[in-house]
This record gives structure tokens, sequence and C-alpha cells, in this order.
């Protein structure tokens, strides 16, 4: 059924010619089985207007069935610029970090290449972090409420911000208040974007059951796909080179394994910012349960990698090692995805203007500088990753064994991100015995 590109469209063609109320709705009309809407109400929103500007200058992309696979070099030209004018800024004079943060490679590849809008429910994630370390906790939960109805997978940050802001109005002089300021702005923000939705509870199911995948439903569920699909490289997928997941477990005991694991690897996390919420602790937080979503939840895609790069990306300065570390690892695991695409060129241009710039000469001078053990991991990850490129690119598989170099890729990344989590979440709660001890002087002075 072509591939993200004829999602896209056919999301404008959806929106452009159907009422509101039969956007998520199965329909003679509208097929849920082709190209469903499957995200949150924002999603639609801008499908609509983007659809409204593409419907001026090329109308036979948004017409009513008989767009249905429908290729055209100003429907590209325009898919592509509107991914560009969201994915880079006003600025041309960014700081390194800045670069780093907006230059991500992983994020243009499957945006530009693999037509997707992550860059949106990712800039507006970033935009809740930079309001509520702004203390601006009102207008930060109300950006995040956007990027969760824009894009559910937002929700791997979730558990951190609820851990970070109920710690943080805990602490306040009216906590109650605190709490239920944040719960008006939630529920608020959520009401404006669903409204259309909210006039019977039937619109509102018809949007959830496409949105949530229920099992049974009429759009691309997940569940009936399996606990994973392809080579991703998260723990369901790794292990099964042992266990046979799919084949022992029903669908419904490895939804509740897999949410069982996924709230268990988050849950330190969530406890350390509780305890004790500090504007660090969230950036440690953000990147800690969201690498968790991806390496436990239920039928993780190779693209759910970015949301642990973002926050990777706010401690480039602190975290250089880690920062890159990822970086190599997260570019690999989407090899195998990026050249089925033909995107091997570009992958390998932007592979090298990452190790450039993060490389360059002049930059993070106030970074720590990384010790002979860290410098020694790093390279080492870089050489590994360079191998299996080569060895990907220019070794046949065995008939046996078409997916082999496939598997050998996934299980690698998968063993970095598990080091990293670890790592990381060390690294997290050490934040809490530096903060008590800060809180001990001050109490002594």
């Amino acid at each position: 059924m072509f591939g993200d590109y004829e999602a896209q469209r056919h999301w404008m063609e959806i929106t452009v010619n159907l009422p509101v109320k039969d956007w998520y709705r199965n329909s003679s009309v509208n097929d849920l089985g082709y190209w469903g809407l499957d995200y949150p109400p924002l999603t639609a929103y801008q499908s609509y207007f983007h659809g409204i500007l593409l419907k001026f200058f090329d109308p036979a992309s948004v017409s009513l069935f008989t767009s249905r696979g429908y290729e055209s070099y100003i429907g590209a030209l325009f898919h592509n610029c509107l991914l560009l004018w969201k994915t880079t800024g006003d600025r041309i004079n960014m700081a390194w970090h800045t670069l780093m943060i907006l230059l991500n490679p992983c994020i243009i590849l499957i945006d530009h290449g693999h037509f997707q809008y992550n860059c949106i429910s990712l800039g507006l994630t970033l935009a809740a972090v930079a309001a509520i370390l702004s203390d601006r906790d009102l207008v930060g939960s109300m950006l995040f409420c956007l990027a969760l109805n824009h894009k559910q997978m937002s929700a791997y940050y979730a558990p951190a911000f609820f851990g970070y802001l109920l710690g943080k109005s805990l602490r306040r002089k009216n906590p109650i208040l605190e709490v239920l300021k944040l719960g008006f702005v939630v529920l608020g923000t959520f009401a404006l974007v669903w409204w259309p939705y909210l006039h019977s509870m039937d619109a509102s199911l018809e949007v959830h059951s496409c949105v949530i995948v229920l099992p049974g439903s009429f759009s691309l569920s997940p569940f009936e796909r399996g606990i994973y699909e392809d080579y991703v490289a998260n723990f369901w997928c790794a292990t099964s080179v042992v266990v046979k997941w799919k084949r022992l477990f029903s669908t419904q005991l490895l939804k509740l394994l897999s949410l069982t694991a996924t709230v268990s690897a988050c849950i330190p996390s969530m406890i350390q910012l509780m305890w004790s919420p500090t504007k660090r602790g969230l950036l440690q937080g953000l990147l800690n349960c969201s690498l968790s979503f991806y390496l436990f939840s239920f039928q993780v895609h190779e693209k759910s990698i970015l949301l642990p790069l973002l926050p990777a990306s706010f401690l480039a300065l602190e975290e250089p090692f880690i920062f890159s570390w990822l970086m190599y690892n997260a570019l690999l695991s989407m090899f195998p995805l990026l050249r089925r695409d033909g995107l091997v060129l570009p992958y390998a241009a932007l592979y090298g203007l990452f190790i450039l710039l993060y490389h360059a000469p002049g930059v993070r001078k106030d970074a720590r500088k990384p010790d002979f053990y860290s410098s020694f991991l790093e390279f080492s990850a870089f050489a590994c990753s360079l191998f299996l490129h080569i060895i990907y690119l220019t070794i046949t598989p065995p008939d046996k064994y078409p997916f082999l170099f496939e598997a050998v890729i996934m299980i690698f990344c998968f063993s970095q991100f598990v080091l990293s989590s670890i790592y990381l979440n060390t690294k997290q709660w050490a934040l809490s015995k530096f903060s008590t001890q800060v809180d001990a002087r001050k109490k002594s002075l």
C-alpha cells in the first residue's frame, strides 16, 4: 500500500474532503484499513491545513478516491518544504549545542526520507522542556499536552514530566493548589484539542480506537502485528533469538509483560524526580524514561529511538560521550530500514556531517574533557558500527538466514542501549546524593 509518503497524502485527502466527525470513522468513503488516521487530533488538524495548501497548487493530489497512490513533483516538493520549515530555525549563528539538537541526522533522515512529522511533536516537547526549565510549569504542561496530542509516542516522556512536576509541586507552600492548577491546564488543553469529538461518546471512542489502536479496531493495530516487527533494537526483538515470544505467549499476556517491564524500568527515574526534583534531574529523567519505553514497550518502531535522542542532545555539553554513543548506535539501528528506503547516500552524508560538527575544533570549551576510558569506548563503538556497516553492505547472508546481519546489528545496538540505560540511571540517582549534600550544607549555615 505504498509508503509513508502516501499516508501523509491520504490524511490530507481525508481531512480536506470529509467533515471532521468522519475523520476517524470507518465508512465507505474512509477505509481505515488503508492508511487510516492513527494519530491524535492535532496531527489531523495539521493534515487538514496542509491539505488546503496542497489543494490550491495540485488539486488532483487530494481528490477523494482517485488520488490513491498519486505522486507528483509538486506534492513531494510540498512535503519536504513543510518539513524543512518545521525543522530549521530563523537564526543562522547557532551555538554548537543548538546545532546538535536541530541537525540531528536521525530526525532529518526519518522525517525527510521516511516522510514523517516527528519534528513537530519533538519540537513541542523541546518547547515544553524550555518552559519548565524557565519555571513556567503551566506553559510547559500545555506544550507537552500538545505534543501528546500530535503523536502519542510523546508518552515516552510522560513519567519524567509527571515525576518532576509532582515533586516540585509538593515542595510549594500550597501543594494541593499547585497540583490542581497543573490538572486544570492538562484537562483544558486536551478538551480544546478534542473538542470536535466531545459531542458524543461514540465520536470520542472512534478517535480513541484509532489512536490507542485497540485489538479488533479498524486501524492497523500494533497489537495485531505482535510485540515486535522487523528488527528493532529493543528487549523483545533481541531476546526473541532465544525466547520465541510470539509463539509461546498470547498477545494479551505479552501486553501485560511489556507494560510491567516498561513501568518497572521507569519507576526508579520517576521516584528520583519526585524525591529530588532538579532541572538537571529532569533532563536525565526524560532520557531514562524514553529509553525505557524504547527498550520494553509493545510494538516499537525503529524511528522511536528519536525520542531518547532528544533529551540526550540536551545533555550533549555535559555528557558528550553518552550523546555521541547513543547517536552512533541509533544511526546503526535504523540503517537497515533506511537502506530499504534507498537512503544510503543521504545516510552516509549526514553521518559524516554529524562527525565533522561534533568534533569541530574550538567548540565545547566548557564541556568536561572525556577521560581515556570514555574516549576508548566511544572509538570502539564507532569502529564496531563501521565494521557492521561494511559487512551489511558487502557480504551476502546465507540463504538459510537471509536476515542474519539485521539480527546482528539489532543485538549489538540493543546491548549498547542497555549499557547506556544502566549508566544513565546511576548518574540520575547520583544527583539525589549531591542534592542532599547541598541541602545539608545550607541548613548548617
